[in-house]
């Protein structure tokens, strides 16, 4: 199959980054990585090579340095950037802001100029629901108001999406989708590579899976009290692999684009419990969970899920993984770590 073309992804080490990397792979372009394994690890570069079978091109720099970011870009003359690279815990964020700010800002900025200079004109951008914060309507649209976030991160992706814009508008050839994804979750049904999260996981599947594994005691529920079926958050949980699948469309729609920006809500459109997570994963696995019902934690939203109608007609995309298959695959994922 002929190449159709270099496609930088900074942060392609990480968890949606890696599976992205497979996803160009198999649809034919050739994925170049830029990572500093501040929030991953090296052996996943072998574990990519052997999924894929190719020996994939990959630098170990900070995106924001601009210097060696134009080298790479002269060396491979990209014809498209999807841009991973980020810090991402909401804790963090509010205890060092400046780190975020910092280094979510400013290697976006970095990324983006060294595009124009270079005439890159196809920028994918990995956004967030966290931008909608406490959405007002239910399933969430493209069009829902962002709320005030609470968090540094979650600013972060605000103005993140405000700087693609305001790049974009100001330089006509360059053309932006933002992509805002819901709750990433599973791993590529290898079980070679899959979310890998530092010290205690933030999110609930890896915590599932790690109290599974008997590396946590017990899993706590936060509430069981919110007015949904069971009680309990519900979220829009969408398979990882479904996730790296729409980079690769978005990458594709943007070659024929009229709109310098275009916003997808990348979610399966489907709202799930935290109790249907957990019942999910001890149904396709075949075992019991220790968890229990905690008390609320402050700031969760009750609902939230996405409208996915314009990523399925604009991109002519579709989830093709279920819940089980997720949670299926994230066990295996986490066996394969022991």
């Amino acid at each position: 199959m002929e190449s159709k073309g270099n496609i930088i992804v900074t942060g392609g080490a990480g968890f949606i980054g890696s599976h992205t990397v497979v996803e160009l792979i198999e649809e034919g372009y050739n994925p170049i990585i830029i990572d500093d394994f501040r929030n991953s690890e090296k052996f996943i570069l072998d574990r990519l090579q052997e999924i894929t079978g190719v020996k994939i091109i990959a630098y170990n720099f900070d995106c924001a340095n601009q210097e060696k970011l134009q080298e790479v870009f002269e060396k491979h003359k990209p014809s498209g950037v999807i841009h991973f690279a980020a810090d991402k815990a909401v804790g963090e964020s509010v205890a060092n802001p400046l780190k975020y700010y910092q280094n979510n800002l400013g290697s976006l900025v970095v990324i983006l100029d060294t595009c124009i200079k270079n005439n890159v004109t196809n920028f994918v951008f990995s956004s967030s629901c966290t931008v909608y914060v406490e959405p007002e309507e239910t399933p969430v649209k493209e069009t829902t108001a962002m709320g005030y976030t609470a968090s540094p991160y979650g600013y972060t992706k605000q103005v993140c999406e405000r700087i693609c814009q305001d790049t974009a508008y100001a330089n006509p050839e360059l053309k932006i989708t933002l992509l805002r994804y819901f709750n990433p979750i599973g791993a590529h049904s290898s079980g070679l590579i899959g979310e890998l999260p530092i010290g205690v996981p933030n999110n609930l599947v890896p915590y599932i899976t790690q109290t599974a594994v008997g590396l946590r005691e017990e899993l706590t529920v936060h509430g069981n009290d919110y007015d949904t079926t069971d009680g309990t958050c519900i979220r829009d949980y969408i398979h990882v692999v479904d996730l790296a699948n729409a980079h690769v469309k978005a990458i594709e729609a943007a070659k024929n684009s009229k709109e310098a920006v275009v916003i997808y809500n990348v979610g399966t459109g489907v709202g799930s419990t935290v109790l249907d997570v957990i019942q999910a994963f001890e149904k396709v696995n075949n075992l019991k969970l220790n968890y229990k019902i905690g008390p609320r934690r402050e700031g969760d939203a009750v609902t939230v899920y996405a409208n996915n109608e314009k990523v399925v007609s604009g991109l002519g995309w579709k989830p093709k993984f279920s819940l089980e298959d997720a949670m299926q695959h994230a066990w295996n994922w986490q066996q394969k770590l022991k």
